[in-house]
């Protein structure tokens, strides 16, 4: 084992804790109740937080009086010289590429784009970013600090079950930071992934997430700090490494500069009808935007989540954690939209969900400078055990790689 991959049962991930033991499938979609934070029986008894969320899209909320809010939000905010007027994180994939175009082009606004540069870019990717750039659209591309994002990344596959969340630290904090550099103090982002996929509801009703939540949200509970401390008892990173700059992009500015500039972040899903699909073909037609040639691993679409070679691991952690995969996530979305019944989305789940994204399995060893051993040992640490169970009385004996041959999910949705 190296030096970062510890044979602990050191966890930093506190939604594990939290699971309910008596896994139960929503009647309307097909997540299940261990999907961290998702609400039950809130409206309708065995149905999802998701769910009543999307009856409430396609029944309760006046969307044509949302976009009036954000017209008056854009006449509030416009410039009137041309100069910087939102910040709009983002990849350069469908989403925000919609909301990019959307706001320029319908609400006359001025946007800088900023990009939180993947782990490992992939061809049609880059090739995506590049063409909503092209389209006339200034953009500042960060790359973090590589020898500290590893050793951060690493940590975080063998504390969280995770390697993405540093990235996914930064991408949120990024809009943040250029949000007071650059003294603009509208920010807009895509989706509210909490109500949008199943979570708490308590922002439904909010255009602005509350900052506070981000640990929860993004660090599984902990903090970087946490990672930070590990690192330097393990040896990892050193004290002076700890204080570098270079973290600073991880978390948010300070209150009192965000007050200074007056910075204000918004989701587009709360202004318009989430869907992404309808996102996708907006995308086509006015950013440029291609989806890949080949489904991706783990799900049956070709457009989502398709910039980042090791983005499927991201998904597949979540695999052993929770039983659920991104198949699911988008088949209860389309489930919601209206585009698939949810027969339909039962069987792409028995087909596609938890498929093991082994395209760029060497890259992600590679990037985290670990063995197959080692990626193994951390799969197995974080399979959670009331949801996976093993087949075959010598199940002990056998190699790690072949034991998650033999794992069998206590449940599947029906």
């Amino acid at each position: 084992m190296s030096k970062i991959i510890k044979v602990t049962d050191d966890i930093l991930d506190k939604q594990l804790g939290l699971l309910p033991k008596d896994i139960k499938f929503c009647k309307t979609c097909v997540v299940s109740n261990q999907r961290p934070r998702i609400e039950w029986d809130q409206k309708t008894k065995g149905q999802c937080s998701a769910c009543d969320y999307g009856y409430e899209k396609d029944n309760i909320i006046d969307w044509n009086e949302r976009e009036k809010q954000l017209q008056k939000v854009c006449d509030k905010h416009r410039s009137k010289d041309g100069s910087y007027d939102v910040i709009i994180p983002g990849s350069g994939g469908k989403d925000s590429g919609m909301v990019t175009h959307k706001l320029k082009y319908k609400y006359g606004m001025h946007p800088l784009t900023v990009t939180w540069a993947p782990f490992l870019y992939t061809d049609i990717g880059w090739k995506n970013f590049t063409a909503l750039k092209d389209k006339g659209f200034d953009n500042i591309l960060v790359h973090p600090n590589g020898q500290l994002h590893r050793k951060l990344s690493l940590l975080a596959f063998d504390l969280h079950g995770d390697a993405w969340d540093p990235f996914g630290l930064g991408q949120q904090s990024l809009a943040y930071h250029m949000s007071v550099k650059y003294n603009v103090p509208l920010i807009l982002m895509g989706e509210n992934g909490e109500v949008e996929y199943g979570g708490s509801l308590a922002t439904k009703d909010l255009y602005e997430p509350p900052r506070e939540n981000w640990s929860d949200e993004f660090y599984k509970g902990s903090s970087l700090d946490n990672l930070l401390q590990a690192g330097l008892k393990r040896n990892i990173f050193t004290k002076d490494e700890i204080r570098s700059s270079s973290f600073d992009m991880y978390s948010p500015p300070s209150e009192e500069d965000l007050k200074r500039v007056g910075t204000e972040m918004h989701w587009m899903s709360y202004y318009q009808r989430w869907t992404p699909q309808w996102n996708y073909y907006y995308a086509v037609e006015n950013c440029g935007f291609e989806a890949n040639d080949d489904r991706s691993e783990g799900t049956y679409q070709k457009y989502g989540s398709i910039d980042d070679k090791l983005d499927g691991f991201h998904w597949w952690m979540a695999y052993m954690k929770f039983g659920i995969c991104r198949t699911t996530y988008d088949a209860a979305h389309e489930i919601r939209d209206g585009h698939i019944n949810r027969e339909e989305a039962v069987a792409l789940v028995h087909k596609y969900d938890g498929e093991f994204p082994a395209k760029y399995w060497k890259d992600f060893l590679d990037y985290l400078d670990i063995t197959e051993k080692e990626f193994w040992y951390v799969a197995d640490k974080y399979r959670s055990k009331h949801v996976w169970t093993p087949s075959g009385a010598k199940f002990s004996g056998y190699s790690p790689e072949t034991q998650y041959k033999l794992w069998k999910l206590n449940y599947l949705v029906e």
